[in-house]
Order: structure tokens, then sequence, then C-alpha cells
């Protein structure tokens, strides 16, 4: 077998790097084309982008859900939850979250990637600061309109997960109102989620990754809301009493 010369041998050597793909650039940082692990894989968000579930939170801190873009308030378009539902990405422990404010020159929205716990606290933080604005003027007749409340006696399904916060906040507004809570855990039990989806495809609602779920007597809130609460109890216990 013929020797190679030593000139012929570093020539084939570095044809042989430079066939190989790089995947670090100068500075020992991942290429654009490895995606960091903390980040969920890109979304393309335009106005037409189909099968969309938007959750944008008022000043109250209330989370509210539409599948349009257009139907998100102006003052509410600075941080929106984005969920495709033709796909799994954002629905997990990360999530994505959109500006709305402004279209970018090709058309497109800007979309991070944010921890859900990171999401779930923007409403949380706004409903902090609308108790404590409250608070001197709502301390002393809370327990009177606790104990004046009409829910008494009412049983109310509440689907979430163990680590959801406004979960956890919900079932504790709903005792404070003298309601019995049967938590759902959709994760941690399969029947749990065929039992809301069941729900949600009698109540004619899409299926949706935002948790918690409200089933007071058959009406279906999505996410942690005081206001509309207190408007479903109204009801089941008026009709109740009918």
């Amino acid at each position: 077998m013929p020797r190679l010369h030593p000139w012929a041998l570093l020539v084939t050597l570095s044809l042989t790097l430079l066939a190989c793909p790089r995947r670090q650039d100068e500075g020992g940082r991942p290429s654009a084309a490895t995606p960091s692990p903390d980040q969920l894989e890109p979304l393309e968000l335009r106005d037409e982008t189909p099968s969309l579930l938007l959750t944008w939170v008022d000043a109250q801190g209330d989370f509210h859900v539409v599948q349009r873009i257009v139907d998100v308030p102006a003052e509410a378009r600075g941080a929106v939850r984005v969920v495709q539902t033709t796909r799994e990405a954002g629905t997990g422990d990360r999530v994505y979250v959109a500006d709305l404010r402004q279209r970018r020159a090709d058309g497109t929205y800007a979309v991070e990637t944010r921890t859900r716990a990171g999401w779930e606290e923007v409403g949380a933080a706004r409903r902090k600061a609308r108790l404590e604005a409250l608070a001197p003027s709502a301390a002393a007749p809370a327990a009177s309109a606790s104990a004046a409340t009409p829910a008494g006696g009412l049983v109310v399904q509440v689907y979430g997960a163990d680590w959801c916060k406004p979960c956890k906040d919900v079932e504790r507004y709903l005792r404070q109102r003298g309601v019995r809570v049967e938590h759902r855990d959709i994760e941690a039990d399969p029947l749990a989620r065929a039992e809301l989806e069941r729900k949600l495809r009698a109540s004619n609602l899409p299926p949706t990754a935002q948790i918690p779920i409200v089933d007071v007597r058959g009406r279906l809130l999505v996410g942690f809301s005081p206001s509309a609460i207190d408007s479903a109890l109204k009801s089941a216990e008026e009709a109740r009493t009918l």
C-alpha cells in the first residue's frame, strides 16, 4: 500500500475538519441552530395564525381567554399567553408569551418563552395589589360578608394541577365563600381529564391549556376571576331556591 506524502495527509485532514458541522462559535456559545434548553421552539405568530387560545390579564388580575388577536383589549396586549392547540409546545412548564402591541415588519409579533409560574404571577401580583388597595375598607365587613353569602351548600369542581398557584387561590376563595370544593387533578388523574373534556364539549367550549377550570353547577369558568365566580355562585343559588 503506497504511503501518503505528509503534505497530502495534511490536506486530507484539513478537508475533514471543514466538513464537520460547527456546533459552537469562537466564544464557546451555542450556534443559532442549537436551541437553548430553557427556550421553546420558535412560534411564528400572525393575525391569521389558526387554532389559537390567547390568555390576557385585566387590571384586577383576572384571566380571560379569546381565540383571535383582534379580541385582546389594547390595554392588555403587552403580555398575552399564546397556545396553538395543534402543537404541544407551550402547554407545559414553559409557555409562550407574546407582545401584541405592534407587528414587526414581516407581519409577525414578538413571542418569548416564560416559565408557567412566572406567567401566572402576572395575575397573582395584580390581584394582590387590588386586595391590598381594598384592605382598609374591606377588612371590617369581611366576616359578615362571608356569613351572608348565598353559596352555602354548593359543591364546585375545580380542574387543575398540584403545581398551579391560581388553582389553589380559587379553591381557597371558594372555601372562604362557604363552598365545598372537589379538586380534580387533570395531570395526575386521566379520568378527571376525560371528565373535563366531556364537559367542555357539552358546553361548546374549545379545548384549553388554561387552568383552573371551575364547574359551578354546569357553568364552566376558565381561570381565576373572583367577579365571575361570585356571579356564578349567585346564579346557582338562585336556581336552587326556585
